[in-house]
């Protein structure tokens, strides 16, 4: 999820197009997030890992 959100930030950000840029910058932080708490060792959705 953090790659494909720095994919979309990128090409969002080459192309001009707003809504890769927007969705790519929420899927990086998403990803960010769910790593952080999964690193810490909070379960997430019933697992103690999130892939």
């Amino acid at each position: 999820m953090i790659i494909l959100g720095v994919i979309l930030l990128v090409i969002g950000w080459l192309t001009g197009i707003s809504i890769l840029y927007t969705v790519g910058a929420i899927l990086l932080v998403v990803g960010l997030i769910l790593l952080l708490l999964g690193q810490v060792g909070r379960p997430i959705g019933g697992r103690r890992w999130y892939y």
